[in-house]
């Protein structure tokens, strides 16, 4: 996708964005693009980036942190009733437990760091949204069909 990885989204309809309509924010493509695809459909009740965390145990550093998801969204369903999902965006890759090569290189250490740190997060996302009656989704270019 053509166009700037990172910078300032202005949604056409402020009044679907649960947050500061002033103030959203994308980090890839990938984001502005389900940014605009949300912003836009007639199904979606709202929308938000970035407006609240979880915690989560980080088995790296060995510390509690917090997870600012990428999304929370609320759909109306076809039955006439309305579901919120969790979305997280991410590379492919970072989604799947890096492949141990033969020699351990400082890149496949911080590709098993990243992992084992995004593996604790998504498990938090997913207890979190089990107790709120929400669905937890990753979302990766694979995905992200316009």
């Amino acid at each position: 996708m053509a166009g700037p990885r990172k910078g300032k989204f202005k949604p056409r309809n402020p009044s679907k964005y649960a947050g500061n309509p002033n103030e959203i924010i994308y980090r890839s493509g990938w984001e502005r693009q389900l940014m605009s695809k949300f912003d836009q459909r007639d199904d979606v009740v709202y929308w938000s980036s970035e407006e609240f965390y979880v915690p989560y145990y980080d088995p790296v550093n060995d510390h509690w942190r917090r997870y600012f998801p990428d999304f929370i969204v609320k759909v109306k369903t076809k039955d006439g009733g309305e579901k919120t999902f969790m979305i997280e965006v991410k590379p492919y890759k970072q989604t799947q437990e890096p492949t141990k090569p033969k020699r351990k290189s400082k890149r496949y250490l911080n590709e098993v760091a990243t992992f084992g740190i995004n593996k604790a997060k998504w498990e938090a996302a997913e207890k979190f949204c089990k107790k709120k009656d929400w669905q937890f989704k990753i979302v990766t270019e694979k995905d992200i069909k316009f």
